[in-house]
């Protein structure tokens, strides 16, 4: 019989080194440096000449990707706005150089509509003295810096539009494609305003490879061409009767404030991704495999719905847990995959999509039409952002005996699931994951292992 609890410890330790390797700030550190009036970001270099440098930096990992960049160019550097989250009491407070605004989340708030006040007015000081802009985007920025492109939208409407995207099952860039239609900042409208600025743009990203334009909803880079008509997202998920009429006159009404075009787009500037899930997926990859686990990452199980995401992870482990079985060495597996699967919020308990995720494998492997009922395995969910939903965790561990547990205490797993309610259920189980805000956001990691 496999040992359970040291497979437990194993996962948790692939996650927690997971998080050490995807840190934000460090990553700002390793791509910017100055040499005289050069800055070197990555592969590309830029002559400052007298110029000096703002920035702006939105989102979870705002604060120590702007610490980063500060350490980097020094003295260059004049002014910049950090919007990011709650701070804790043990976070560095920001240089006297940088203004603070925490902003809303997962929904904006008014503090949002002031950041994006004050957005504006560093954007107008650094267009006139023709300055290099370096803004920091990463995930949660959507919400925590806004401006409605109407003037007849207001924070309630924002905020009920933004709660009805959340919890629809919508893809992260259906949501978008909806939110920049009302907003006056994402798809590149907030870059915009300072056409006659150098600009770049050094991303954390939470959402899939290649569509980094996504992330905060984009407000450095212009939507892609593919992008989905929010028209057509809002009817699929019938939003029509949810979302705030004024929210609805701003979808159908195609906005009078375009977004930028491809050409004025690559007049703006260069963007970097500097982290995202890809990178985390082979670190925890090669975590698993410095401790015996021989590993494969599923990447192609990432956004699916929340419903089909699960059995197939589930599957997938099966299938490379039978492979072993004649092969004495392949006895210790590990699977990674990522992303985030598509989850409706079905009731008013407290939880979020990895907690369900990890809720759903453990009914899973009770299914009677799937081998694994016979599999010892665990699996690890969560957010590398610490925070899953609207709980305090960043998500759950369960193996092939947590229902089992479950019931034996009386606890009925369908009726937490039913409910949305998968924290409380691992909160009875003691199998919550609680991380605390981690700083940054590179989407979810599974790590799912058997021997």
């Amino acid at each position: 019989m496999p040992n359970l609890t040291q497979l437990r410890l194993a996962a948790r330790d692939i996650f927690d080194e997971t998080l050490r390797a995807v840190d934000a700030g460090e990553a700002v550190r390793r791509a910017v440096h100055l040499k005289g009036s050069q800055l070197t970001v990555q592969d590309a270099t830029i002559e400052l000449s007298n110029r000096w440098i703002y920035s702006i930096a939105i989102g979870k990992a705002a604060l120590p990707k702007a610490l980063a960049l500060v350490d980097a160019i020094g003295e260059r550097f004049i002014r910049g706005l950090i919007v990011g989250p709650v701070r804790t009491p043990e976070a560095c407070v920001p240089p006297s150089r940088w203004q603070w605004r925490e902003g809303g989340h997962p929904l904006p708030t008014k503090t949002s509509l002031v950041a994006a006040e004050e957005a504006f007015a560093l954007l107008d000081r650094a267009n006139k003295e023709r300055a290099l802009l370096i803004f920091l985007i990463s995930g949660g920025g959507s919400a925590m810096l806004e401006w409605p492109i109407q003037q007849g939208i207001a924070l309630a409407d924002l905020r009920m539009a933004n709660k009805v995207l959340i919890n629809c099952g919508a893809s992260i860039v259906e949501i978008n494609s909806v939110r920049r239609a009302f907003s006056a900042v994402k798809g590149g409208r907030l870059a915009a305003r300072a056409p006659n600025c150098d600009q770049i743009t050094l991303i954390v990203s939470d959402v899939p490879s290649g569509q980094e334009r996504n992330v905060a909803s984009g407000p450095t880079l212009a939507p892609s061409r593919d992008a989905p008509d929010p028209r057509e997202v809002t009817a699929r998920y019938r939003l029509d009767t949810k979302l705030p009429r004024q929210v609805l006159r701003a979808i159908d009404a195609k906005s009078d404030a375009p977004f930028p075009s491809d050409d004025i787009a690559s007049l703006i500037g260069n963007h970097f991704v500097l982290l995202d899930n890809d990178k985390a997926l082979a670190v925890a990859a090669k975590a698993a495999r410095q401790r015996g686990f021989v590993t494969e990452i599923s990447r192609d199980i990432n956004d699916q719905r929340i419903e089909e995401g699960c059995p197939e992870i589930l599957k997938r482990l099966e299938a490379f847990h039978m492979g072993g079985v004649h092969n004495p060495s392949r006895n210790s597996i590990c699977l990674v995959s990522g992303g985030e699967f598509a989850c409706p919020v079905n009731g008013s308990g407290i939880g979020g999509r990895n907690q369900e995720t990890a809720l759903r494998l453990a009914l899973e492997s009770e299914n009677p039409d799937l081998q694994s009922r016979s599999m010892a395995f665990v699996a690890l969910c969560a957010g590398t952002d610490g925070i899953d939903g609207n709980s305090p965790a960043a998500g759950a561990i369960v193996d092939s005996t947590t229902i089992q547990r479950a019931r034996a205490i009386g606890l009925d797993p369908e009726d937490f699931l039913k409910r949305s309610d998968a924290y409380s259920f691992f909160v009875a189980l003691g199998d919550a994951i609680t991380t605390g805000a981690t700083g940054m956001n590179v989407r979810d990691i599974r790590i799912l292992l058997a021997e």
